[in-house]
């Protein structure tokens, strides 16, 4: 008896494995992000951003990678933890702010970086401002997460402090350079 407990049935087994699968493709896609944005702005880190009036609570350029892909990680545990609240009220609205937050993350670096190269202090407003609609959006993932996964809402906490601190970044240098 004890032996049938411990086993799953095959009915299970499909749910578990698209689980693993859709956990993976939630860490993976917000990776894919950061590994685009990387590529992005590759050139204009030892570019225009190397002699650019920088925030003095800039980290240095080593810390960004890290810090993104710890929380790129996060972000996708979180996501994968409120998919997986089958039936829940609000889940899917939460799960589509996610998307929108997630595009507006996409978009952020190539404005910033590649929209400098381009247009100037221009290049850094629109940055500025999608990072603010960024922000905002991330918080209204939080609060949507919350009802439906608490422990997901919690975990976008680290990434939520990070893009507020990336808005200061972007407006110091909006209003310096």
């Amino acid at each position: 008896m004890l032996e049938d407990m411990n086993h799953e049935t095959p009915a299970q087994q499909p749910a578990k494995a698209t689980s693993v699968i859709v956990l993976a493709l939630m860490i993976i896609i917000p990776l894919a992000v950061g590994m685009v944005g990387s590529l992005a702005s590759a050139s204009a880190v030892d570019g225009w951003y190397a002699d650019a009036d920088n925030a003095p609570w800039t980290p240095p350029n080593s810390v960004f990678g890290p810090v993104w892909t710890v929380l790129y990680v996060i972000i996708g545990v979180a996501a994968w933890l409120v998919w997986r609240e089958h039936g829940r009220p609000g889940r899917r609205r939460a799960l589509t702010l996610y998307v929108v937050q997630l595009v507006l993350n996409s978009l952020w670096t190539p404005l910033f970086f590649n929209g400098y190269t381009h247009w100037g202090t221009t290049g850094l407003i629109l940055a500025a401002l999608d990072i603010l609609l960024l922000l905002a959006c991330a918080l209204g993932t939080f609060a949507a997460f919350r009802p439906v996964q608490r422990l997901a809402a919690w975990l976008l906490v680290p990434y939520l402090l990070w893009i507020a601190y990336a808005t200061t970044l972007n407006l110091y240098m909006v209003f310096t350079n």
